[in-house]
């Protein structure tokens, strides 16, 4: 053989030790996220590796810590399995979680997790083929320190637009006492003992109507470039709206952005997220430390400037400042909270829509001295005094006739809360342009 012809077969056969390495690389690399054995160091399989393809990470869903869960102090949910179903705003390829401990006095020892879709409403369920399993920094359980949160591994899986999902966790000892949501609107499940791999849902006969420990569930996407958060009180928790049903007012939006970017207006492609909370306010707290029901002032920085991918936040806060408020609420304190509000997501690039206080007169607390304030609250808003662009849910639900009161078909029969066409009727009159962002105010 001359040096020619053999430094011409070296040169193939190098070729050749290249493209195996690469297609055995690439096998590794792409794993399909079933469950599989874990490595005898406790460590999770590689598919829980950081996906490759074009795309963004947005949120999905999410929901605030709001408060310890009574009952909860000494057992936590100890030996259980904890199923919580939500619903997704963009679909995704790959997904991740956050699980908080806020509220917990001591550390919560999660020894097993997993995400899977949902196998239609109302089930704990799991589709076919879709159980995965999350690890934390590659291992298979985490501890998350009273006070604290942790996010897990991105995890390959194919999660649904406008869809159900299922991430269940299991710890074995007592922690509480349990960071909860409870307002969820939205049926979850337990079972009892190590059932975080069931895919049949047979085990989880326990239902319950709140939401434990998971605070985000973010989606590498390529159809959305960002998050629109909503952060507001139980009108914007959807407290009155039909459970399961997702017809909160955040619900609708997302459906109704979502149609318009397939039908090709010039609108931008995010997911919508619900950071509402129950009773919450501009400006003060509730019991406890660290505090429940956290201040929108308080919890502005967890729930909106860390929320993954976000654009816009949408803020409809104030009414629970007037309403709880023993004396007469100052408007120009609950105002100026809420332009502090706007200066700190200015800092940092977003868009602010501000939404008008909707009316409540046959409301258990309603006095004229309350209706003023909210009259003079709205005023400023209006005026462009607030935000830097305004929708206006006063106006879209009031009575023409009386505009101190709800339509009587938005109302769900307290005069505070919309009913589900209220919640839709919220929604509707939302214009989507908004979100495109005209500027900042100069406040």
């Amino acid at each position: 053989m001359t040096r020619r012809h053999g430094y011409a077969l070296l040169t193939a056969i190098v070729a050749l030790i290249v493209v195996v390495s690469a297609a055995l690389c690439a096998g590794g690399a792409s794993g399909t996220g079933r469950l599989a054995a874990a490595p005898a160091t406790g460590h999770a399989p590689g598919h829980s590796a950081a996906p490759a393809a074009a795309g963004t990470w947005v949120a999905t869903w999410a929901a605030s810590p709001a408060a310890a869960e009574p009952g909860t102090e000494t057992t936590g949910m100890g030996g259980r399995s904890v199923r919580n179903v939500v619903h997704t705003s963009v679909a995704g390829t790959s997904a991740r979680i956050t699980l908080s401990n806020l509220y917990g006095h001591s550390p919560l020892r999660v020894t097993h997790a997993t995400i899977a879709v949902a196998a239609g409403d109302a089930t704990a369920a799991a589709a076919t083929r879709t159980m995965r399993r999350l690890t934390f920094a590659g291992a298979l359980s985490v501890v998350v320190p009273a006070g604290g949160q942790v996010m897990s591994d991105s995890v390959s899986i194919a999660v649904p637009r406008g869809g159900d999902v299922l991430v269940t966790t299991y710890s074995p000892t007592p922690s509480g006492p349990v960071t909860y949501h409870p307002q969820a609107r939205q049926i979850s499940y337990v079972a009892q003992g190590d059932r975080t791999e069931d895919v049949t849902g047979t085990p989880y006969a326990e239902q319950t109507a709140v939401w434990r420990w998971l605070s985000a569930l973010d989606v590498f996407s390529d159809e959305a470039d960002g998050t629109v958060v909503a952060l507001g009180d139980s009108i914007t928790d959807g407290i009155t709206s039909t459970v399961g049903a997702d017809r909160r007012w955040t619900d609708v939006l997302s459906g109704r952005l979502r149609a318009a970017v397939e039908a090709g207006r010039d609108v931008p492609r995010y997911s919508v997220v619900n950071e509402g909370i129950s009773g919450n306010q501009v400006l003060a707290d509730g019991l406890g430390r660290p505090s429940d029901n956290p201040s929108g002032l308080n919890r502005f920085e967890r729930d909106v400037l860390e929320r993954t991918g976000v654009k816009v936040v949408v803020i409809d806060l104030g009414v629970n400042d007037i309403l709880r408020n023993p004396g007469r609420a100052d408007p120009e304190l609950i105002t100026g909270g809420l332009r502090t509000l706007v200066t700190r997501a200015h800092a940092r690039g977003l868009t602010v829509v501000g939404a008008t206080l909707m009316p409540f007169e046959g409301y258990r607390m309603y006095t004229p001295a309350r209706e003023a304030v909210r009259q003079q609250v709205n005023a400023e808003i209006r005026d462009g005094q607030v935000f830097d662009a305004v929708v206006d849910f006063d106006r879209a639900l009031r009575d023409p006739r009386d505009p101190r009161r709800l339509l009587s078909a938005y109302d769900c029969g307290d005069h505070l809360h919309p009913s589900d066409l209220g919640y839709r009727t919220m929604a509707e009159a939302f214009e989507l342009d908004l979100l495109n962002g005209a500027g900042q105010a100069q406040l």
